[in-house]
């Protein structure tokens, strides 16, 4: 994500302040987007609970994000790791002092992205945890991970100051759900039955409606992260379209070689392609963005297969798409990224030391996901049991977490 500057009150412009609002609210569909997305591909006695994840995430996010965690990413610097409590319960925010946009926007947009990476982490809870364990591990979980992620790679943290880029949360975002879905895997263990008998998706196609709203959003998600209406928003938008296109066509012919072109399999490598590119987005062009698609699409496929075959129950494949998508990108921005677009060196340019830079930081990322998610877990299972007991996960979550039903 480019650099926000809050210290040029008189620079605001008011084409980027709408393109901002527009961005903000594109991410903001993409929580509901998620809940369907992952809703779909559960049993119809836990489509409602699933929804409902996605919703309490971003609520979860807001209140976080209020009191401290804006703060903690963004403002001022401790040892490299995290910021200050300067501008706690948004102290000192404003809506004037702008470069481009009103800071109180950017903190918004940010806000946003936070609830959607709470929403994702999800999948590795479907249709087995307890919705309060969820809550308190969601506040955690922000606190001690995409916090610290966020100032690291946009707040001035180490990781940016050794030169590595994430322009819209390849590792923030994707890098640190992915894996800390597969941690969380790991801790709860499988649904009861897994492997046992069949659990299929109840409703293909609310999943592809899902798709469909987080496709759409990912225009602000991408194009917004450029912060201003500028040439660097456009790059994004047609970079993120063509990369998450390719991916969904290799997805599909890998998956039609060994069988049918199922909905779901080109969906996934469509989700596959978006979080690949999103690390690169400002940074690559068309090229980089086919290659990038090409890659995610057969290198996502062969995760998901790799899962299955472990018997590993992390549900509805974060791990897959999001971490190993994520965690590609980063480092192919390192081999692609071109300095005519926003002065960035990739390998491929002469730049060996940003390729570098970008394995060191996804290394990091993916370790610190790893541990510090499952280090939650546990505390969280501790402080309040997350998995619900048998006869709660027969019934189904929507019952059993909710008291209601998705279908009459």
């Amino acid at each position: 994500m480019l650099k926000y500057n809050s210290q040029r009150p008189d620079s605001m412009n008011h084409g980027d302040i709408a393109w901002m609002i527009a961005s903000t609210a594109l991410v903001m569909l993409m929580v509901p987007g998620v809940g369907l997305f992952y809703a779909g591909m559960v049993r119809k006695k836990n489509v409602v609970s699933m929804i409902t994840l996605s919703i309490i995430s971003v609520i979860v996010a807001c209140v976080v994000w209020i009191i401290y965690g804006y703060s903690l990413a963004f403002s001022g610097d401790v040892s490299g790791f995290v910021g200050n409590l300067g501008k706690a319960f948004l102290n000192g925010v404003s809506i004037t002092s702008s470069d481009p946009i009103p800071e109180m926007l950017f903190m918004l947009y940010q806000m946003m992205f936070a609830g959607v990476t709470l929403a994702i982490i999800t999948s590795a809870m479907a249709e087995r945890t307890r919705v309060s364990s969820f809550i308190l591990f969601g506040a955690l979980w922000l606190t001690f991970v995409y916090i610290p992620f966020a100032h690291w790679l946009w707040g001035n943290g180490f990781l940016a100051k050794i030169g590595a880029l994430d322009f819209a949360g390849g590792m923030v975002v994707h890098v640190s759900s992915g894996f800390g879905a597969l941690a969380l895997a790991f801790l709860l263990g499988k649904r009861y039955g897994y492997g046992e008998h069949s659990i299929e998706p109840h409703s293909i196609p609310l999943t592809l409606i899902g798709l469909a709203m987080l496709w759409f959003g990912w225009f602000g998600f991408n194009g917004g992260s450029a912060l201003q209406a500028n040439e660097v928003a456009v790059n994004a938008v047609v970079v993120t379209f063509i990369a998450s296109c390719f991916a969904g066509l290799t997805w599909m012919i890998v998956s039609w070689v060994k069988g049918k072109p199922g909905s779901l399999g080109i969906a996934s490598g469509i989700v596959a392609g978006l979080a690949s590119i999103t690390p690169a987005a400002g940074f690559v062009d068309v090229f980089g963005a086919v290659v990038i698609g090409v890659v995610a699409g057969i290198l996502c496929f062969i995760a998901l297969d790799f899962r299955i075959k472990k018997g590993i129950d992390e549900s509805l494949d974060a791990w897959a798409i999001h971490g190993i998508g994520g965690a590609m990108g980063s480092i192919a921005l390192g081999i692609f990224a071109d300095p005519s677009i926003s002065g960035h060196a990739g390998l491929l340019y002469g730049n060996a030391g940003l390729l570098v830079s970008q394995i060191i930081a996804v290394l990091v990322t993916v370790a610190y996901a790893f541990a510090v998610t499952f280090a939650i877990g546990k505390i969280t299972d501790i402080v309040m049991p997350m998995r619900v007991t048998i006869e709660e996960e027969y019934v189904g979550l929507d019952i059993s977490q909710h008291g209601e039903v998705g279908y009459a």
